[in-house]
């Protein structure tokens, strides 16, 4: 077999309990658009993206929380250019009500340009938005480790 010279991750399916509540969140805290949804009882179903690109998918076939103990997703992860757009994504989760793993921005290991913040949806899903460069190098979350993998 012959490999893609261009292989991308495309989109992330995440199954959730209730679309009506993550579907909101999703978008404000995203700035997603909605570019289909699924209404039919038993077959909800949002796609979520931005200008043309296909980014998350929602499917409403969970009936529990995310169950970060089990094999599967550990994290889902999104880069931003500047650590300015970092803080207003935090500003906009705190305004939600989000739980977040850690306070503020942190870098993603000692003394780490780059950083982020983590933090969890309506489910529980482990959620992260970082920048490349502008987090204050300090001491990471968890020593000796990358932060992004203990949350």
């Amino acid at each position: 077999m012959s490999k893609a010279p261009n292989l991308q991750t495309g989109h992330v399916g995440l199954n959730v309990t209730d679309l009506d509540r993550s579907l909101p969140f999703y978008r404000e805290v995203f700035d997603f658009e909605v570019m289909a949804e699924g209404k039919d009882e038993g077959r909800r179903w949002a796609f979520l993206g931005r200008g043309s690109r296909l980014l998350v998918t929602l499917w409403q076939q969970s009936g529990t929380a995310f169950a970060a103990d089990r094999a599967g997703l550990h994290h889902l992860s999104f880069q931003v250019d500047t650590i300015e757009e970092v803080r207003a994504t935090e500003e906009v989760l705190r305004g939600l009500g989000a739980e977040f793993n850690y306070a503020g921005v942190v870098p993603h290991g000692e003394s780490a340009t780059s950083g982020g913040i983590f933090f969890t949806d309506p489910d529980g899903i482990r959620l992260e938005v970082y920048a490349p460069t502008g987090a204050d190098p300090a001491d990471a979350p968890t020593t000796g480790a990358p932060t992004c993998g203990f949350f």
